[in-house]
């Protein structure tokens, strides 16, 4: 059989299917791993498991799968390790470029918007990132949530799970979702619903970690 680049599987795909969701339906059934994101009132949690696999073998039982851009902004990843460190740390550099250049910080939401640009950006040069993102993150406005994927689309949630896990870790996360949950629940919460997954799912396991994000000491609240 011959190899396959990542190149023309991103063709083939798009020939085939004409369609970017098929595309990432694809990436995200053969990522195995399981993460999560919560919003609260007192600002963003995230979860995930800690393994990292090889088709089906175990490649690491201690992969850190959240990165924290800064104190206001952090990443859960699921899919090739690789590709999101790589996209984490150009999208870390563009946003400290961005507000030297501008004098204050970008939201939440802007900060998204800069990964989920980078990503697609990857799509359209025939050489897509193979990752679908949590973004979690505070500004004024209080806590944020973002799914994001190599198609360039944010979507905003309240919470929100991705990787082979995601089913059953969504089970959990709908039953016990509370608006006015807080960051001490939230990690609770992501615990469970990390921990089912990992009863379930072969691409999960190894242990969970959590990382929650505090509200600034500032917040504006927003009319709707």
């Amino acid at each position: 059989m011959k190899s396959v680049t990542r190149t023309k599987l991103a063709v083939t795909y798009f020939q085939q299917y004409r369609s970017i969701n098929s595309l990432s339906f694809y990436t995200t059934i053969r990522e195995m791993t399981t993460i999560v994101g919560i919003k609260t009132k007192e600002g963003v949690v995230l979860g995930s498991d800690k393994r990292a696999s090889k088709g089906f073998f175990i490649g690491s039982k201690i992969t850190q799968k959240i990165a924290k851009v800064d104190d206001t902004l952090a990443v859960a990843i699921a899919g090739q390790l690789s590709d999101a460190e790589y996209l984490i740390k150009v999208a870390k550099a563009e946003r400290q470029l961005m507000e030297l250049r501008r004098g204050f910080p970008l939201t939440a939401k802007e900060s998204a918007r800069l990964i989920a640009n980078l990503a697609y950006s990857g799509l359209k040069n025939y050489q897509p990132y193979f990752v679908e993102l949590l973004v979690a993150g505070v500004d004024q406005e209080g806590g944020h949530v973002y799914a994001a994927d190599m198609s360039g689309a944010i979507t905003s949630e309240d919470f929100a799970s991705s990787g082979s896990g995601s089913p059953i870790a969504y089970g959990v996360l709908e039953s016990m979702y509370d608006k006015e949950i807080t960051n001490e629940q939230a990690e609770a919460m992501a615990t469970k619903a990390v921990a089912a997954a990992m009863e379930r799912d072969p691409g999960s396991g190894n242990g969970i970690e959590v990382l929650a994000i505090p509200n600034l000491l500032a917040t504006v609240e927003v009319k709707k």
